[in-house]
């Protein structure tokens, strides 16, 4: 739809907190009275384009095994959220999530519950990979558009160039290689990590039932 790819494009431009039905109807070439024929307003516009996007995400095959369900939807997740990062803003400043993309969601608690946790630990264990997938989204995504705002080394690049190797050692023998080291791509390896040990941590406080 045409206003649909107009606001994808503003978005993308501007940011979603500058989208407004006004700026909309001129990017799209209408009236704004021509838009409410479609949408009511400017959260029913982010809810429809959140829901025609989660339409598209590919859903990978799932493996048998449980723990791998876990992971590959989390990937799912990360992945999808990661290609549009404005998204993961709106999700955090208000869960709007709609069914389109309730299969990933399913997928992580039906599989920490086919490993052995409470339907509650399974609700924990989802939020937790959540928090820590948005986190790693929203952390890459300002520290890429703020390189792209700033024609000089990070404020946290200059602090640890200057740290005293006597009080902080570790750190200033890092400081060249930092901004490397932070860049590298350890979403994977991290989130195999984390669900090990909510699961393991699971299991501690509910022992599995014995057959």
């Amino acid at each position: 739809m045409q206003i649909m790819a107009a606001a994808r494009l503003l978005i993308d431009r501007d940011g979603w907190q500058k989208l407004t039905m006004r700026r909309l109807a001129a990017e799209a070439g209408t009236a704004p009275t021509t838009l409410y024929h479609h949408v009511r307003d400017k959260e029913d516009l982010l809810t429809q384009l959140l829901n025609d996007y989660a339409d598209q995400i590919p859903r990978p095959p799932l493996p048998a095994d449980p723990r791998e369900r876990i992971i590959t939807a989390a990937r799912a997740i990360h992945d999808s959220l990661a290609a549009w990062p404005w998204i993961t803003e709106i999700l955090t400043a208000d869960d709007r999530a709609g069914e389109a993309a309730m299969w990933m969601v399913e997928t992580i608690v039906a599989g920490a519950v086919d490993c052995g946790c409470t339907t509650e630990q399974a609700a924990d264990l989802y939020r937790a990979i959540w928090y820590y997938t948005v986190g790693e989204i929203l952390v890459r995504a300002n520290a890429a558009r703020r390189r792209g705002e700033l024609d000089r080394p990070s404020h946290r690049d200059t602090l640890l160039s200057k740290l005293d190797p006597a009080r902080f050692p570790h750190l200033a023998a890092l400081a060249d290689r930092w901004p490397a080291l932070a860049a590298r791509d350890t979403y994977a390896q991290g989130l195999r990590a984390f669900v090990d040990g909510l699961l393991a941590n699971a299991h501690d406080d509910h022992p599995p039932r014995r057959a």
